[in-house]
């Protein structure tokens, strides 16, 4: 977090000249926990904070806050806590609480939760869908218009919106709604699993190309499951890799690439033709490279499991690939394409697309 605060704030470089980087760590974990009302940690007794700053919200004061933190309530002049705001009325710190509280990976009481909503002034929903935003920005009234009013926050770093009772059949007026904006939308979930929407629509977002254009279109959690699925852990996808395709490792870069290809066409096709047709090379050239692969593989490509796992393993390949290629385009003047998308067998044909020598 200092780190951070380093390269974003310009005002807290000093903050780290003046303090060593322990005091520094110390100052703001305690101001952490006043602004979120927590008991102190250890060593925030009187002596060590006169020692640091009068208050450990001192560090977040210097940056331009007011030093209570966003949920604590106001005080008078004689330090005399303001009342809360009512129930049911618009309380921007209790709203940051509530969002951050359904989209915690810690689930609060039932009753927490409902005295939050009602500070908040956001009944609670039965379902939701976390829209989350890739820059700064707010969604207008017609984006977020539905069953009920949104509630807007920030997950992670990121401007997110909880649309409280999404309608499936809206989704077209949505997609439009969007247009434009980098921004990834959730799927529908109950609202005890929010931070499932959030998260995975966060991380959609992180797959996602960074050029953007005019037209560009919101990215759907429900249209890349697969693709969230399979790149969720790199460090499985290694070793996966290096499971089922470590008989291929005594081949040139070259009859490797050929040979993957033709495999996955092979097992997504479920056919030599089928292969073929998809790898735009003549039948007889699937044949040949086949019989190469059951050289390599044996049984194992008769086997369910053995293919399922195989067919995972490539498709996991070429996702990686595919996003390594969009990622390098960044800059560039082209519409892009959504993680997952326009990466089917042909693709991979033009890479493999020889006369089976």
């Amino acid at each position: 977090m200092i780190d951070d605060l380093t390269r974003r704030v310009p005002g807290f470089s000093a903050l780290v000249a003046e303090r060593s980087r322990d005091v520094l760590r110390r100052d703001v974990e305690q101001a952490l926990r006043a602004s979120l009302g927590a008991p102190l940690g250890p060593g925030s007794d009187d002596a060590s904070k006169t020692r640091t700053c009068e208050r450990p919200s001192d560090v977040l004061h210097d940056l331009g806050g007011d030093g209570r933190g966003p949920t604590s309530p106001p005080a008078d002049s004689a330090g005399v806590p303001a009342p809360r705001p009512p129930a049911g009325s618009r309380d921007g710190a209790a709203r940051q609480r509530l969002l951050t509280a359904l989209t915690g990976r810690e689930t609060l009481p039932a009753t927490a939760l409902r005295e939050l909503a009602d500070r908040a002034g956001w009944p609670l929903p039965q379902r939701v869908r976390a829209v989350v935003l890739g820059e700064p920005g707010e969604l207008s009234p017609p984006v977020t218009a539905g069953a009920g009013e949104p509630l807007s926050g920030l997950y992670r770093g990121h401007p997110c919106v909880l649309l409280p009772d999404p309608d499936p059949a809206g989704r077209p007026a949505l997609s439009e709604a969007l247009r434009g904006r980098t921004v990834a939308v959730g799927q529908i979930v109950p609202l005890h699993e929010a931070a499932s929407t959030a998260r995975w629509a966060r991380r959609l977002l992180a797959l996602a190309p960074a050029e953007r254009v005019p037209d560009n279109r919101p990215l759907f959690v429900d249209d890349h499951l697969t693709t969230l699925l399979l790149l969720q852990d790199e460090s499985l996808l290694r070793t996966l890799s290096a499971r089922w395709l470590h008989p291929m490792t005594g081949l040139t870069p070259r009859q490797r690439e050929r040979l993957e290809a033709t495999l996955l066409a092979w097992l997504e096709g479920g056919g030599a033709p089928e292969a073929a047709k998809a790898l735009r090379v003549h039948p007889q050239t699937v044949h040949y490279r086949l019989r190469q692969l059951e050289k390599l593989y044996g049984p194992a490509l008769r086997d369910p499991r053995s293919r399922l796992e195989l067919e995972l393993t490539l498709h996991s390949r070429r996702l990686v690939a595919r996003l390594r290629e969009l990622r390098c385009r960044q800059g560039r003047p082209r519409r892009p394409v959504p993680v997952g998308m326009g990466s089917g067998p042909t693709e991979a044909a033009k890479a493999a697309r020889v006369n089976g020598r």
